[in-house]
């Protein structure tokens, strides 16, 4: 007797068009593929064609070219592929022209410039992520000042979108629209720094392809930049210090004659003080500690004795502090041992908040004397600017505000001074006296 003859389905389809069909006689038996080939069916090359590659058909629908096709949604923690459908021109277009338009449509989710991880809510992006995971790495300041553009622009504007929609063309339309609004011009570009930030992460982190706000143009100012941010004048220092209580005023003191940051001055302890000069490795900003801002400020710079003096002076000194009908006597320092703070909480010991210290004795002493302007980068500028007035040496001036390029020294901090340019005027006018002559 002969055995029947054994056919393999995949033999049977190999070569046939997907409507192709072919004859199998009865007394053929068709057997399953071996599971363990490791080559896939025809039928399994066509799904991963449908998935990878989308080529549907445009059809009008009322006055426009339409166009349905599948993409991913990031919902409830999963990715799940719905169908969608988008207008593509007005019915008036040739077929031809529409098609282009498509394909241009579906070129990133065929091509693969547009990740899965795209779909991802705009909200859920930044709760589940960006505030958790990048924001920690931030200082203090910058968290507080980052949370609250996301909570009063970026959500309400782009909250709803998946981060797949905020398109270099969408950003450039919300940035263009300030254009009419009251905000200024800093407050707009730390609103496009905060979002440029967003999205960066997305990017490192594989959910985006590129970042849209790399090109994103801002709108023009209404008015020119100031050319010289604002600094003291060495009259005007003596007159605001006039104004400050103890131990403000000392803190003062030492803030414009050493150039230090206030988160610099809150982290300061006695083993940082010596004879001549103060190490700075240690910062606090509103309950943050941490290292100091960059690997050049965490450094030791030369001081004048009498600012050593001013800080060891504050150990002997005590304050009166009103509390409500009685009034409460406290040590400035309350301890001084080599790990104990310099600039202490008079009421507690604890560490100093810069917010409270400005809003309640820096600024309203600065506006006593028609000053508003003055702030804690002030004081720092000021430092600069007095460093060129006395002639200082421009890597002398960097190694003393701890900057890692002179360009930020020279470019940012220090100020132009008129009396310098009327005294370098007058050195011209001799010397081109004493040519004539």
């Amino acid at each position: 007797m002969f055995e029947k003859p054994m056919i393999s389905e995949r033999s049977l389809l190999g070569g046939l068009g997907t409507r192709g069909t072919v004859a199998v006689p009865k007394d053929c038996d068709i057997v399953a593929p071996e599971a363990n080939t490791g080559i896939p069916l025809k039928g399994d090359f066509e799904r991963m064609a449908r998935r990878r590659f989308q080529d549907p058909k445009p059809f009008r629908r009322g006055a426009w070219w339409c166009l349905q096709y599948w993409r991913d949604v990031f919902s409830e923690g999963k990715t799940q592929r719905k169908k969608t459908w988008a207008k593509l021109a007005p019915a008036s277009m040739p077929e031809r022209e529409v098609r282009k338009v498509a394909a241009e449509l579906l070129r990133p989710l065929n091509q693969g410039l547009e990740s899965i991880g795209s779909a991802t809510n705009f909200t859920e992006y930044v709760n589940e992520t960006y505030i958790p995971v990048v924001m920690p790495l931030m200082a203090k300041s910058t968290r507080d000042r980052s949370e609250g553009v996301i909570a009063n622009y970026l959500l309400p504007a782009f909250g709803k979108l998946c981060l797949r929609d905020l398109t270099p063309l969408s950003t450039q339309r919300y940035f263009s629209n300030m254009a009419t609004s009251d905000l200024s011009y800093e407050s707009r570009d730390k609103i496009r720094d905060v979002l440029s930030s967003v999205l960066g992460s997305a990017v490192r982190y594989g959910l985006l392809v590129r970042n849209p706000i790399e090109n994103v143009r801002m709108p023009a100012e209404r008015r020119g930049k100031k050319r010289n941010k604002p600094y003291l004048t060495p009259q005007q220092f003596e007159e605001l210090l006039m104004k400050l209580p103890e131990p403000y005023a000392s803190l003062v003191f030492v803030a414009i004659y050493t150039g230090l940051r206030i988160s610099e001055l809150a982290g300061l302890r006695w083993n940082d003080i010596h004879e001549d000069s103060i190490t700075i490795d240690e910062r606090f900003c509103r309950g943050d500690w941490g290292a100091p801002k960059s690997h050049a400020s965490n450094a030791t710079i030369g001081v004048n004795g009498c600012v050593i003096n001013r800080i060891h002076r504050l150990k002997l000194m005590t304050v009166e502090v009103r509390a409500g009908r009685a009034i409460r006597t406290y040590r400035v320092v309350k301890s001084d041992g080599p790990e104990d703070l310099v600039f202490q909480s008079v009421r507690t010991g604890a560490p100093i908040r810069d917010n409270n210290i400005l809003s309640r004795f820096l600024k309203p002493a600065a506006r006593a004397i028609g000053l508003p302007w003055v702030n804690w980068l002030c004081l720092r500028t000021s430092h600069a600017t007095w460093l060129k007035m006395a002639g200082a040496d421009v890597k002398d001036a960097q190694a003393q505000m701890r900057h890692s390029r002179a360009s930020t020294t020279l470019d940012i901090y220090q100020q132009f001074v008129p009396e310098s340019q009327k005294r370098v005027v007058e050195r011209l006018s001799l010397l081109s006296t004493q040519m004539v002559h």
